[in-house]
């Protein structure tokens, strides 16, 4: 009887310790810097970035010049001028001149906005991609190791972060 009870406390225990390993949580961990990077929609948003950005360059560069060009000749004719064509020059030359800092913020926002929607678009499909893995692979949590994580075991931890790419389509 003795034997019994104790081969049946063994089989208990060993089917609760295989059990407590097939029901182990598991961890992944992701390099989502690296799939934002190797996505196509990333280079396609640097690049109408960094269009918009010429763009505005351009615009500011001509204004820079009428400013440029309307100095120049308010300093030639300024000693013939009367002293209201004179203030008022200077004055046309002070609005330009605040133009242009207001259409330089401007462009900053604009730029900034633009860069915060294309990249909004392409962080939601990392992460629907990181999330529909990490359900697939029955993961418990799934870590960002771009943020500057500083350990993570890889023998605890799976690296999904091929499986995310996949699952995007990239390589």
């Amino acid at each position: 009887m003795k034997k019994f009870i104790l081969g049946a406390i063994c089989a208990i225990c060993s089917f609760t310790a295989a059990n407590a390993q097939a029901t182990a949580p598991k961890f992944g961990h992701v390099n989502s810097q690296e799939i934002v990077q190797a996505m196509p929609e990333f280079a396609t948003a640097r690049t109408e970035i960094e269009t918009l950005t010429h763009q505005y360059e351009a615009d500011l560069q001509q204004m820079q010049e009428e400013l440029q060009r309307k100095a120049e000749a308010l300093e030639r004719e300024e000693a013939t001028l009367p002293e209201n064509i004179k203030n008022r020059r200077n004055q046309e030359l002070q609005d330009l001149y605040q133009r242009i800092q207001q259409t330089y913020q401007d462009n900053q926002q604009a730029l900034q906005q633009a860069q915060q929607e294309k990249m909004q678009a392409i962080t939601t499909r990392v992460l629907e991609a990181i999330k529909a893995v990490g359900q697939e692979g029955g993961y418990v949590y799934i870590m960002d190791v771009s943020g500057g994580i500083p350990y993570i075991s890889t023998t605890l931890s799976t690296d999904v972060t091929a499986q995310v790419k996949a699952r995007l389509g990239i390589q």
